[in-house]
């Protein structure tokens, strides 16, 4: 099987490679063994700052209005590729299968 693939697409223009760069270690650190690779990719349009699991968006810049709270953005990973994990002292409960 697999494993999934993210994807960090940040704005170049607004200086945002090392918050992405950031992220994408953070990450890794947390789902080593979880996750194919973290991608990063500098954006075309301005203002980006969008995180997706394969293709699948789990956090937009744009449309949240901020940018994740890295607790936030792991348990969103967490609740697409191993909604069983627990995340220990940065976790509120996973997905239940009612979700």
């Amino acid at each position: 099987m697999m494993k999934p693939n993210v994807e960090i697409e940040y704005c170049p223009g607004c200086r945002w490679l090392l918050r992405a760069g950031w992220t994408a270690q953070e990450l890794l650190t947390t789902f080593e063994s979880e996750l194919g690779a973290v991608t990063l990719r500098p954006s075309a349009e301005g203002g980006t700052f969008r995180v997706t699991v394969d293709a699948a968006v789990v956090w937009n810049r744009k449309d949240e209005g901020r940018f994740p709270e890295m607790k936030e953005l792991k348990q969103r990973i967490r609740d697409e590729i191993a909604p069983e994990r627990d995340l220990g002292h940065s976790d509120v409960g996973g997905k239940t299968k009612d979700d």
